[in-house]
């Protein structure tokens, strides 16, 4: 693993460290040195460089439906101006957890969790559609999640 130019290069035992843990973010570190032949404090070392550089995120992903968000959707947008900078201010609202640019039909797609359509309703329309350069929204509410996996490896 080493900096270049700002962004972390990955080498072989980074992606083997990665592949540990999208297996199991709990799995430790001492297992985890076992398996690919570093020490404990190695691995932790390693696994706290590629937080600190974006490549990963430790975390405990949730099914908000068991914690009380009922209301999960996809929003398509079709914006104007500089979207990074709209980007940029749908990534502020806390109840939108993803925000893409894409092609296609539309400009950027958020992903938002809410606990009711009363409060998806006020994000919508008091918060994402105020963000300046939204021009039109399209709302795909989620109605059963099917598969959500982050097992897709490294290259």
């Amino acid at each position: 693993m080493s900096d270049e130019g700002g962004a972390l290069r990955l080498d072989d035992t980074a992606k083997r460290i990665i592949e540990h843990l999208q297996e199991d973010g709990r799995r430790s570190y001492s297992e985890i040195g076992r398996q690919i032949g570093l020490s404990e404090a190695a691995v932790r070392q390693r696994v706290q460089r590629l937080v600190e550089g974006g490549v990963i995120q430790i975390t405990a992903v949730t099914d908000p439906l068991q914690l009380g968000f009922a209301r999960q959707a996809m929003i398509g947008i079709h914006a104007e101006g500089d979207l990074e900078a709209v980007a940029a201010g749908l990534a502020g609202i806390d109840e939108v957890d993803y925000v893409l640019l894409t092609t296609g039909r539309f400009d950027l797609l958020v992903e938002t969790v809410t606990a009711d359509d009363e409060e998806f309703f006020t994000l919508l329309n008091q918060r994402i559609r105020k963000v300046p350069g939204v021009r039109a929204t399209e709302t795909f509410m989620y109605l059963k999640l099917v598969k959500q996996s982050y097992k897709w490896g490294t290259r």
